[in-house]
């Protein structure tokens, strides 16, 4: 019997194949995540642009993908996984070789939103199709090999960007997803399983989709404008975005197989503790936007060299997310939690005293600082939420925890900019990235990192809420994608 186990826990080479195409994956959603951002000033300079306005680069792929997440998940379980797989690779693929040509602004960011396209397929599956493709023994190996690809991207992306972008061109950051994407697929094709798909007889909750689309890319517009001239449009989209909230929620009481299951928020310790996993990505979010600036435009470090600073940031969060994870499984969520969080305040505290004379190594320390934070505070969080999640509920728990977490992506890049920008004014809107005076932005991003400290402070407040409970849901977190 033992010997028959022990040989279960290893995977042959055809599981580990299936494995590996998964991995892939996660592998370009960490790369992604993390590639675009260093390359951003860089992006500006070549369209003659401001920083808000490349900041779309970012917002439109987040739009995308956070309103198609779950529209994602569903397609899976009424297609087929391997089917719908291997076309969201196909997509993205497609799209980032897009994303490499765009010969204008206008159509670099509608090649990014068909690459979103693509990723939230990639993102949504890849979880489940483990699930499904290999036996229960093999499941944590497998889906720690996923997640180790994951953090591995999300580390590599500020080096592998800030090389590309200074040996080659920004271009390449798109280029690189090529060669990935195609041995992905043709492996694919080869090794994942045909099964049949879970719920063939599914619906889509097609207008679900529409209703989140409408709210979060007016809410994403409203904010991004409302420093700009265009007051009144700003106005008009949050308002709109406020309405189709409404709409959507609505919606989703009413559809017979909604894309959400609200009756799970009615938990105050599930609805705070995801409000807390928006709320932390947030902030890494933001620090991810602006820093890019800060070192290339205010310290003018070469994009290369401000690729590796910023390596700190993922370094520190890898290193301590599997070990906040085992604390969490024998003393509870809460404290890691905590801790988590009050180490990202002072970070972000450190961080918003930064200025034009100030060390680069100080900056490093910050964002490692950040990073290990962030880790201690994210991994708990997310063994807290499935914890308390209803067995029958988990699947849409953990798409849950994966939206809030790119919501939470796309609410930090336009509060960001909007609070920089009140800051500075609205030059920082209408002015040409390169054509900033840098004492000028220090103090702007000065300003961002406090606000993006007082958030972290709430994540305190809505943690202290919650009461502490331990549960047999044992997970070390997936990294926070810091797109």
């Amino acid at each position: 019997m033992s010997e028959q186990s022990a040989v279960r826990q290893r995977m042959s080479p055809k599981e580990l194949l299936i494995v590996l195409v998964i991995s892939l994956g996660s592998f370009m959603s960490g790369l992604d995540a993390t590639i675009v951002n260093i390359a951003l000033p860089t992006i500006g300079k070549a369209f003659d642009v401001s920083t808000v306005t490349v900041s779309w680069v970012l917002n439109a792929y987040l739009i995308i993908l956070v309103s198609l997440l779950l529209a994602a998940s569903r397609l899976g379980d009424m297609r087929g996984y391997r089917r719908v797989f291997l076309m969201g690779f196909v997509i993205f693929t497609c799209g980032s070789a897009a994303c490499g040509i765009a010969p204008t602004l206008g159509i670099l960011i509608a090649s990014r939103m068909a690459q979103a396209v693509g990723g939230a397929v990639i993102a949504a599956l890849g979880s489940v199709m483990v699930t499904s493709y290999l036996a229960s023994s093999l499941r944590g190996q497998a889906l720690g090999f996923v997640a180790m690809f994951t953090m591995l991207g999300a580390a590599l992306g500020p080096v592998i960007g800030g090389f590309l972008t200074s040996v080659f061109s920004w271009r390449f950051i798109f280029y690189v997803n090529l060669p990935v994407g195609i041995i992905a697929i043709i492996l694919g094709l080869y090794v994942l399983p045909r099964i049949s798909p879970a719920s063939p007889d599914s619906k889509l909750d097609a207008p679900g989709v529409l209703f989140a689309f409408i709210a979060l890319g007016t809410l994403i517009y409203g904010l991004t404008t409302l420093q700009s001239s265009s007051t009144v449009k700003a106005v008009a989209a949050l308002l709109i975005s406020f309405i189709f909230w409404g709409v959507f929620w609505v919606r989703e009481r009413r559809a017979g197989e909604p894309l959400i299951d609200l009756n799970l928020l009615s938990s105050r310790p599930f609805t705070l503790q995801n409000i807390n996993v928006m709320l932390v990505q947030l902030c890494m979010a933001g620090v991810m936007l602006l820093m890019p600036f800060y070192l290339e435009l205010v310290k003018h470090v070469p994009t290369d060299n401000a690729g590796m600073i910023l390596l700190a940031l993922p370094v520190g969060m890898i290193l301590t997310s599997p070990i906040a994870g085992r604390i969490s499984d024998v003393i509870g969520t809460k404290k890691p939690i905590l801790l988590g969080f009050a180490m990202c305040v002072l970070a972000l505290f450190m961080l918003s005293t930064l200025s034009a004379e100030s060390s680069t190594g100080h900056a490093e320390i910050y964002l490692f600082l950040l990073g290990a934070g962030t880790g201690f505070a994210y991994a708990p969080l997310n063994s807290a939420v499935m914890g308390i999640s209803p067995e029958k509920s988990r699947g849409q728990a953990s798409g849950l925890i994966k939206m809030m977490t790119n919501l939470g992506s796309s609410l930090g890049v336009a509060l960001v900019m909007l609070v920089a920008t009140a800051a500075v004014g609205p030059k920082l809107a209408e002015a040409s990235v390169h054509s900033l005076d840098a004492v000028e932005l220090a103090g702007a991003f000065d300003v961002a990192f406090f606000f993006l400290t007082c958030i972290e402070v709430l994540g305190i407040i809505l943690m202290l809420a919650v009461k502490d409970v331990k549960n047999d849901y044992s997970t070390e977190g997936d990294p926070v994608a810091v797109y």
